[in-house]
């Protein structure tokens, strides 16, 4: 099971999250997360990065570990782009992104501030979660090379897995209906969500042995020991205010 860390983009610079990124590389990490968002405010910060350009930056700068977003709210950028974004960063990676998918915040969350500040509409679960199904229908259908009669969108290769975030049975029921993985909490429910995911993905035809599941936890061995136990393949921890000196007791308190 590999072992990740999840960086905090709200309030950090670019020069801590490469430092931290460049630690997580030599301290034998595998990989490196970050959030959307757009709006420091809706973590009480006055600024936040960019998911998709400092992921872009890490990729360039850092030349082993995997880099994913936990995860891309859908509304954030329309699916079509977000698939040439895709499958451009797959190339500049060689091969280390991770996709992460999620429906974003709901109507009462305080991150729906960020999608009002610009006019967009925030719905319900229901219809977040369709944006989703119909985000990843789209996202493959750009990597074939061919949409809607035109050529020449740029395939990935191989594709990037699509890996969609959630937190209740119907978003991991949809992660193993149509993604290539899921990324839960790892509480006391986990076990049933992963459950709801591998049976949706047997019911849809697809093999569930080929399913990836990352899980937001702890790197204790005994944690670790659980997960694996769960068939979780990464694990992965969150990094406050991220910086070389945290992730090197992050790496130290691994056993």
């Amino acid at each position: 099971m590999k072992a990740d860390l999840l960086f905090d983009p709200f309030g950090a610079t670019w020069a801590d999250v490469r430092e931290a990124a460049t630690a997580a590389e030599g301290e034998g990490f595998d990989g490196v997360w970050l959030y959307d968002h757009l709006a420091g405010s809706v973590h009480g910060e006055g600024r936040v990065l960019e998911a998709w350009t400092t992921l872009t930056a890490i990729a360039a700068t850092v030349p082993r570990i995997a880099i994913g977003p936990m995860v891309l709210n859908v509304a954030n950028r329309p699916a079509g782009t977000l698939g040439v974004m895709a499958a451009t960063l797959q190339e500049v990676s060689e091969g280390r992104l991770l996709l992460g998918l999620g429906a974003g915040g709901g109507p009462g969350t305080p991150y729906a501030a960020e999608q009002r500040a610009f006019d967009r509409p925030v719905p319900g679960d229901a219809v977040r979660r369709a944006e989703v199904e119909a985000a990843v229908a789209t996202l493959r259908a750009v990597w074939s090379g061919h949409v809607g009669g035109v050529g020449g969108f740029l395939r990935p290769e191989p594709p990037p897995p699509i890996i969609l975030g959630g937190f209740g049975p119907k978003m991991a029921a949809l992660a193993g209906r149509v993604a290539d993985g899921v990324n839960l909490p790892g509480g006391p429910g986990l076990a049933h969500l992963l459950e709801t995911a591998r049976a949706a993905a047997i019911t849809a035809g697809r093999d569930p042995s080929a399913f990836v599941v990352t899980v937001s936890s702890d790197l204790r061995p005994q944690t670790l020991e659980r997960l694996e136990g769960l068939g979780v393949h990464r694990a992965v921890a969150f990094v406050r205010a991220p910086s070389a000196d945290r992730v090197q007791r992050l790496a130290s308190g691994r056993g």
